[in-house]
């Protein structure tokens, strides 16, 4: 399959953790100059708003908000901490639905204490317990697989295949998948796993950023897209292939970055976006 290159932006969704520093406001009007068209919302940016008008004020700078980030952390050897996070999970759901956000991407969580099997299993009954919400409000849900590092605390859901297999297990059209380069690019089944995804109607996402190498942090040492060694143009083949044409969401933690001018830092966002 050829490669078609991007020549607009009108794909381009940018995360607000990527340009860390900036206010909602701030990233709202830097985004808007810089052509960029989809913004991901966290939800520490929310705190204290009113998240409808918020949403309100997105949109008035052309801005599509793509997703609200983050649910999930379902799982803990703890009854009670399990309980609150499916009391933080419906209160993520509430804001979505308040900003007008489509979309929750689920950094599903892990237990060290705990076999992930048991994770996994908590993450299931998480999911499905806060799902009836999450359709009464038209929020998708969608199960992000973490790169197998962070199976201790972050994520038991660690390859796409895990992912597939809980979406369908589940049975939703509420629920699907968020898929990240960062995290599955060393995947051998990757491909196989995006069109079963796609088959499925369940691939809800694209995250992008490249793994710098060598790495000198696993999870604040993300690059511009181009800098590293994932090769994202043909991952975003295989995405598209498989019938994704939503947002390319870019999503770069990177101390490095944060220390720069956010401004020329979104300019080479923009660059590597076109070419890479």
């Amino acid at each position: 399959m050829s490669i078609k290159p991007i020549k607009d932006l009108s794909k381009l969704c940018v995360h607000t953790i990527t340009t860390k520093h900036w206010s909602l406001e701030e990233a709202a009007e830097n985004y808007e100059m810089a052509g960029v068209k989809g913004i991901s919302v966290w939800r520490q940016y929310l705190g204290g708003r009113d998240i409808a008008a918020a949403g309100d004020r997105l949109r008035s700078h052309g801005l599509e908000i793509v997703s609200l980030v983050r649910g999930g952390f379902f799982p803990s050897v703890s009854e009670k901490d399990r309980d609150m996070a499916i009391q933080d999970n419906l209160k993520a759901i509430d804001e979505a639905a308040a900003l007008g956000a489509p979309m929750i991407v689920l950094v599903c969580g892990a237990d060290p204490g705990q076999s992930l099997e048991i994770s996994r299993k908590q993450i299931r009954e998480g999911i499905e317990k806060v799902l009836p919400h999450a359709m009464q409000n038209g929020v998708k849900l969608a199960i992000e697989p973490l790169h197998p590092m962070y199976a201790d605390t972050r994520s038991a859901v660690n390859t796409l295949r895990q992912a597939n297999e809980m979406a369908e297990a589940i049975g939703s059209d509420h629920v699907g998948v968020a898929a990240d380069v960062y995290h599955l690019w060393w995947d051998p089944d990757l491909k196989e796993e995006l069109f079963r995804c796609g088959s499925h109607g369940n691939l809800f996402a694209f995250h992008i950023c490249d793994w710098m190498s060598p790495t000198v942090d696993f999870l604040n040492d993300r690059g511009l897209m181009g800098e590293g060694c994932i090769d994202i143009p043909t991952i975003r083949g295989w995405a598209e292939e498989a019938g994704f044409s939503g947002f390319n969401e870019v999503e770069i933690f990177s101390d490095r970055h944060w220390a720069r001018d956010q401004k020329e830092f979104l300019s080479e966002i923009v660059k590597s976006y076109y070419h890479c």
